[in-house]
């Protein structure tokens, strides 16, 4: 909707004495009920999203709405000068009459509109025209990063971020939902939250980055999460049933008898959560076998006992 042709008060549905809590009010009701977020693909929402932004645009600026109050739609021109159209206005032809007497109190225009308007913004060369004011434009966009652990990316849940020179957010700080199963450098889009509009144009988007912080024991591949796991001799031999340790509790593994090390055994749907309700990644554990000390006789002893079970040729398929 071009700019001239824009009434606030109606694109709000808000009467012209309304407190800034009953605009604010109306602005975020409309601005959700036709985010283009709710209304994909419907141009007609879209462009009644626009319309609401411009309009609390001009009503949430306590000099805008003040000049708009004044001298109707010709004050929302990005090039309107408020101080020379009061100069104009209280005698533009030298008889001392106002805009009142001219048709342009409160909003209303008469033929006198177009050539006031020329008056106001023409330059002595006649390089300005209405056809060259600017166009509302959409606010940036802007990036920050959100730090989590693992266990938050995995399981979700929701931080708190500045949002510090967006005009058209009420407060300083929103509310920010993580999903289950977030992977690392995701963003989540957070629409209208970004950069204020120009010229009325809508708020850009805030998107929020992830970074899963390094996890003291786990590694990360994707969904599926990666453990390393010492064992003894003994248990690598012999076989055994351990307790390793998961994002949320605890899972008994049985290790089979002659176990080498680094095999790997899978534990599943114990990874991180994934979105949307689907079933969690797995967790691989890989066994190292942790070699005693051989700082005394009896187990040096030992060791050669065992050494002497192996095979010769231990090594021999490497050459072949």
């Amino acid at each position: 909707m071009p700019a001239q042709s824009l009434d606030p008060y109606a694109a709000l549905g808000v009467s012209r004495d309304a407190d800034e809590r009953a605009i604010k009010r109306a602005y975020r009701e409309l601005a959700q009920r036709h985010h283009p977020d709710r209304n994909p693909d419907d141009p007609v929402a879209e462009e009644r999203f626009k319309e609401v932004s411009a309009a609390y645009a001009v009503l949430s600026d306590p000099e805008r709405r003040k000049n708009y109050d004044e001298f109707g739609a010709i004050a929302l021109d990005p090039n309107f000068d408020a101080a020379r159209a009061r100069a104009a206005g209280s005698n533009p032809f030298g008889g001392g009459h106002g805009f009142a007497g001219r048709g342009f109190a409160g909003g209303g225009a008469s033929g006198g509109f177009s050539s006031l308007f020329d008056e106001f913004f023409r330059d002595s060369g006649g390089g300005f025209s209405r056809r060259d004011a600017p166009r509302p434009a959409k606010g940036r966009d802007r990036e920050i990063t959100l730090e989590l652990e693992l266990e938050e990316a995995s399981e979700g849940c929701e931080r708190r971020v500045s949002t510090a020179g967006n005009s058209a957010v009420s407060s300083s700080t929103l509310r920010v939902r993580i999903p289950p199963g977030t992977a690392d450098k995701a963003r989540i889009r957070l629409a209208g939250k970004g950069g204020p509009g120009q010229h009325g144009g809508p708020p850009g988007d805030l998107y929020c980055r992830v970074r899963q912080r390094k996890h003291r024991i786990f590694e990360v591949d994707g969904h599926d999460l990666l453990l390393s796991v010492p064992i003894r001799v003994g248990e690598a031999m012999l076989g055994a049933q351990i307790e390793v340790p998961t994002l949320d509790s605890r899972v008994t593994l049985t290790i089979p008898p002659g176990t080498n090390g680094g095999s790997k055994l899978r534990v599943r749907g114990k990874g991180m959560a994934r979105p949307g309700g689907k079933p969690p990644g797995d967790l691989y554990v890989t066994l190292t076998i942790q070699v005693p000390k051989t700082d005394s006789e009896e187990t040096r002893a030992l060791a050669e006992a065992l050494d002497a079970l192996d095979p010769d040729d231990l090594r021999s398929h490497l050459f072949r």
